[in-house]
């Protein structure tokens, strides 16, 4: 996977664990736990990802 950087939801209040984290790369879109970086993620494909965000906007 392409080294970018983790991005937490603007709206997330400082020191709130309750965040999942966002990767964005050229080929998959990453999500984790922001409270377990270093634990499991979930890998969506560009297509999959684009769909599950229009969904969230209807």
């Amino acid at each position: 996977m392409t080294e970018t950087s983790w991005k937490k939801s603007r709206r997330s209040l400082a020191g709130d664990s309750n965040c999942v984290e966002v990767r964005l790369t050229p080929h998959c879109t990453a999500i984790r736990d922001s409270k377990n970086p270093g634990g499991a993620c979930l890998y969506f494909t560009k297509e999959a990802w684009a769909t599950f965000v229009s969904s969230l906007k209807m």
